[in-house]
């Protein structure tokens, strides 16, 4: 007699499973996607339905956060402290987080956010240089906001590397720090070795998150397998709404810990509502798999590089995903923007000289 395979459901039905708090970036992340054009009654109408739909944290800033409208990253629509007004008013229960890369957004930056109504500051530097960070979390902590950490391009150090640099945040003031998974380079085990040394290092000081991006189509899966190694804070976008191939999507993460018996605190009937009644009339472009997103996953590009490569691409007569497949081995990170024109460029120009030496042979 054959014994029955058990389910998901039936594990949860015996075992008290820890919560995972989701927070949703769509007003963050998915600012890439949307070119930094988000308006208020657009920020408004998003963090109604969210904070309807029980999502405890909603992130509003530029893409490149705090300080990021500039001709390098792109100009917002809108001012990022209105639309973190906006978004405070708007909300009933949801607390408003903003994000902060040092050397691009400043103190100031998060003392105007502050003012306006943030209560949780994320502060996000590249993975290997969490020690730039540590000015600002002692800020975030004096204004007494929640403070979050976050370790971008993770899949570029090593676990053991990570732990030491996740020391560094949590010694700063961070109450937890993330994975980030910005390439959406992680495949499976990547993200648990990474999540369980961070872990390992900062024990019960700080919680452990993981931002996953779907340009291997694994963000959803990494952040279930992030939680079973002990990372209680995920983050997510409607309708993956974000740079790259996009973000985890929330309603999917709601859905998928629902069936694994995982609280969030999220309903997933309105989660999808909110993604496909409010947010996806807004949309002027949605993230997808195409043959660029999956390049820069494969070769580990920052997922906010794409549209500049598309834009680098169309202006020069290039491919954009040669010239992210050319980023991903020069090692480009966030911040180096501009030299993707350089990698257009070089291109553009060999493919001049081997029509010209094409020319000259026949």
């Amino acid at each position: 007699m054959s014994t029955p395979t058990m389910t998901s459901q039936d594990v949860a039905q015996d075992t008290v499973l820890d919560k995972v708090r989701i927070t949703d970036s769509t007003l963050r992340d998915g600012s890439h996607a949307m070119a930094h054009r988000f308006t208020e009654e657009q920020v408004r109408a998003v963090v109604h339905a969210l904070d309807l739909s029980g999502v405890e944290v909603i992130e509003v800033t530029h893409g490149d956060g705090l300080g990021g409208s500039s001709f390098n990253y792109g100009f917002s629509a809108v001012d990022d402290i209105k639309l973190v007004a906006a978004a405070v008013d708007e909300a009933q229960q949801a607390r408003i987080a903003v994000l902060l890369l040092p050397g691009l957004g400043t103190v100031k930056d998060l003392r105007g956010a502050h003012d306006a109504g943030a209560q949780v500051a994320r502060i996000a530097t590249h993975c290997t240089e969490a020690d730039v960070s540590r000015q600002h979390f002692k800020a975030a902590r004096e204004l007494g906001m929640e403070t979050v950490g976050c370790l971008m391009l993770s899949h570029r150090a090593s676990p053991s590397k990570l732990a030491e640099q996740a020391r560094i945040m949590v010694d700063a003031g961070a109450q937890c720090v993330y994975m980030m998974d910005s390439a959406g380079a992680m495949v499976l085990a990547d993200a648990q070795l990474r999540v369980q040394a961070v872990i390992d290092e900062i024990g019960a000081e700080a919680q452990v998150g993981f931002h996953g991006h779907q340009n291997l189509s694994m963000g959803v899966a990494n952040s279930v397998l992030a939680y079973q190694a002990g990372a209680r804070q995920v983050d997510g976008a409607l309708l993956a709404l974000g740079a790259g191939a996009g973000n985890s999507p929330t309603e999917v993460l709601a859905a998928t810990f629902d069936r694994l018996g995982v609280p969030t605190g999220i309903n997933v009937d309105a989660a999808l509502a909110a993604a496909e009644e409010v947010l996806k009339p807004m949309i002027t472009r949605l993230p997808h798999m195409d043959r660029s997103s999956i390049v820069q996953g494969y070769a580990g590009v920052y997922s906010s590089f794409l549209l500049h490569a598309e834009r680098a691409g169309a202006r020069y007569g290039v491919p954009a995903h040669e010239i992210l497949q050319r980023v991903g081995a020069a090692g480009y990170v966030g911040g180096q923007e501009d030299m993707i024109i350089d990698i257009a460029l070089q291109i553009a120009q060999e493919r001049d000289l081997g029509d010209l030496q094409a020319e000259g042979a026949r």
